[in-house]
């Protein structure tokens, strides 16, 4: 199942860079003072346990919260990030694990719900939001066919596709993906895993949130271990073992330290 990565540019900007970000919530610091970057093509895991702020640190990016301090910046310029439309104004978006379909729908309506296409006489013009659908399908996954069914008719894989594709048809340039292989089976798995590495190559930057170490030694070219709200540090996956990373998320140390 292992992909051969292709080594990132980290010479020039960040599309993300988020710098010394706070928050708190009743006098708990959710998020202490860390900082996390993200380059274009690039995949940079979020691992910790429940509570260990990898969450909460991405829904400041993803405009759901508001940082209490700190800065991000979006192709090296400052970004203002106060709500989900903010975020995806700067090309920033979100799959959650829910996935948030429509199960009754079908892949075009899931893809153009609440932005749809219209004829010019004003009606839902299904054909071209079909005809679009499937343009990105054929370029995301290939073998998508079931444009007709309800995506409550589809494997979680494909569902998956269809939630990428919609993020990506709008233009998503920095991709948040919250536990992207939770529930699926070792097929379904390695469809996303090659769903990352097309993104991957369009330039895309994700941030992958995951409590799987194999997922992200797996799909990641970087990960970022955070424990009660702090970094530990952010590591090249290619240059630890699984061993390493549990140790970063349970006794909160680098590798090679004592």
């Amino acid at each position: 199942m292992s992909t051969a990565k292709t080594p990132i540019d980290r010479s020039g900007t960040p599309l993300v860079d988020m710098r010394d970000i706070c928050i708190s919530f009743g006098g708990v610091h959710a998020v202490d003072h860390v900082s996390v970057d993200l380059y274009p093509g690039e995949v940079v895991g979020l691992l910790g346990h429940n509570g260990a702020g990898k969450s909460t640190l991405i829904k400041i990016l993803s405009g759901a919260y508001a940082m209490d301090s700190g800065e991000i910046y979006v192709d090296g310029e400052k970004a203002i990030i106060n709500n989900p439309r903010d975020a995806r104004s700067y090309n920033i978006e979100t799959i959650y694990q829910t996935l948030a379909l429509a199960d009754n729908l079908d892949a075009a309506s899931n893809l153009f719900l609440g932005r749809e296409l219209v004829s010019p006489i004003g009606f839902v013009n299904d054909d071209a939001m079909e005809a679009e659908t499937r343009k990105i399908m054929a370029r995301l996954n290939p073998n998508f066919k079931k444009f007709k069914d309800p995506v409550s008719a589809l494997s979680g894989g494909q569902r998956q596709s269809v939630a990428i594709a919609r993020a990506v048809y709008f233009n998503a340039r920095i991709l948040i993906m919250d536990e992207p292989t939770a529930a699926l089976g070792p097929h379904e798995t390695q469809m996303v895993s090659e769903l990352i590495t097309q993104l991957k190559a369009e330039g895309i930057g994700i941030f992958l949130i995951s409590h799987d170490i194999h997922d992200v030694m797996e799909l990641c070219d970087r990960a970022s271990v955070m424990k009660n709200g702090q970094l530990v540090g952010t590591v090249d996956v290619d240059d630890v073992t699984d061993d390493d990373l549990l140790g970063m998320i349970i006794l909160g140390k680098h590798p090679g330290e004592g």
